[in-house]
């Protein structure tokens, strides 16, 4: 009986007492250029062609309904948002047309000062004698003189009675 395990050979004595000796594992050696498998590598992809030119899409009843809710809702918010910088910009924009007519006060302030300077040039009797001499003006004579007469303050010129 060859198969039956150790323990039960009873009558030998120095070989049931010492174990049998087991062959050493011998490691191979190792080849320095095999490559290690990579990932995956025993998948294989095939590409198949599907044609769903036929197919036609049923129309949700539920996604009609969200879209317009969702068009309300962004132009609910673009109201509040425009609510609420509408005042700012209001004032903004007031802003710069008060600063645009201080500008033209101050521009009209500084020609009414030149226009005037301007005419007191001209009115001075100074100005006014040069100009009555350049052209050969000469005060009038006593005689030449002639004082309208007061009483038809009343009557047109041309008409006659």
């Amino acid at each position: 009986m060859a198969t039956l395990p150790n323990i039960f050979r009873k009558g030998e004595g120095a070989e049931s007492q010492t174990p049998a000796r087991k062959p050493a594992a011998v490691r191979p050696e190792r080849d320095p250029y095999h490559l290690r498998a990579l990932p995956l590598e025993s998948l294989v992809f095939y590409c198949k062609k599907i044609d769903n030119s036929r197919l036609v899409r049923e129309p949700d009843p539920k996604s009609r309904g969200a879209c317009w809710s969702a068009i309300a809702t962004a132009c609910a918010v673009v109201a509040l948002l425009a609510g609420a910088l509408a005042p700012s910009m209001a004032n903004t924009i007031a802003g710069y047309k008060l600063e645009n007519l201080r500008r033209e006060e101050r521009r009209l302030r500084d020609e009414r000062r030149t226009l005037e300077l301007r005419l007191a040039e001209i009115a001075a009797p100074q100005h006014l004698e040069r100009l009555a001499r350049e052209r050969d003006l000469a005060p009038p004579a006593p005689g030449q003189v002639t004082h309208l007469d007061a009483k038809g303050e009343g009557a047109m010129a041309m008409a006659k009675k």
